[in-house]
């Protein structure tokens, strides 16, 4: 799956980013730039007729210094498009009565924040997200945020579904490397996941070995 803004898709005669993505891709336009539900509903809606398809993230920010989403406006964009037929993918602060709220207004997943956008601070809200994924029955996609292939790895340890990672790929010193190692992280977090990690112990400690037979003098 690959995101883009609709204001990459350009038409016109000037070069145009759909033209160089492959075709078994699933492309996801994003409604980055609305700053209330009615634009971000507007542009899910281009981006239909442009041939984008029916999938959708959205995003709703009206906040410029720290780029958080607008939960309450993201909900209402989610309820309009999902009633038109949109696979609607939320970005949304993590709060469990706002995912509740998606939930039940036709979102197809939830996809909360990990850290502010571009970041690269890792999962900052990791234990709110931690109460998503159990409480909440839809796929849970971390967005935003993740630095590291190693958060990137804590966060399908967690049970996540899937993570969104551009800044941290982008800004890499070597970027195919990069991806290859966020996707080695990813594989090996949803393995360990389904394998069932191992207990934690808060306090105290417990041998790795027995503590009989121990050879006598």
């Amino acid at each position: 799956i690959i995101t883009l803004a609709l204001r990459r898709a350009n038409e016109g005669g000037l070069a145009n980013i759909l033209d160089y993505i492959p075709e078994d891709v699933t492309l996801l336009p994003n409604t980055s730039g609305a700053r209330n539900a009615e634009e971000a509903v507007r542009i899910a809606r281009l981006s239909r007729e442009v041939g984008c398809g029916n999938f959708v993230k959205v995003e709703v920010v009206r906040d410029s210094k720290y780029l958080l989403p607008d939960n309450y406006e993201t909900i209402k964009a989610t309820e309009i498009l999902a009633k038109e037929g949109f696979v609607v993918m939320p970005y949304m602060y993590p709060d469990l009565n706002a995912a509740r709220d998606l939930a039940n207004s036709g979102a197809a997943c939830i996809m909360p924040l990990g850290a502010p956008i571009g970041s690269n601070k890792g999962l900052s809200t990791k234990d709110f997200i931690q109460i998503l994924i159990d409480e909440i029955d839809l796929p849970i996609i971390v967005d935003a945020g993740i630095g590291r292939p190693s958060q990137a790895c804590e966060a399908m340890e967690m049970g996540a579904a899937a993570v969104m990672a551009n800044t941290a790929i982008a800004t890499a010193g070597d970027v195919p490397a990069m991806a290859e190692a966020f996707k080695k992280a990813i594989e090996a977090g949803r393995s360990a996941y389904l394998s069932g990690l191992g207990r934690t112990i808060e306090r105290g400690a417990s041998a790795s070995s027995p503590l009989t037979g121990f050879l006598q003098d």
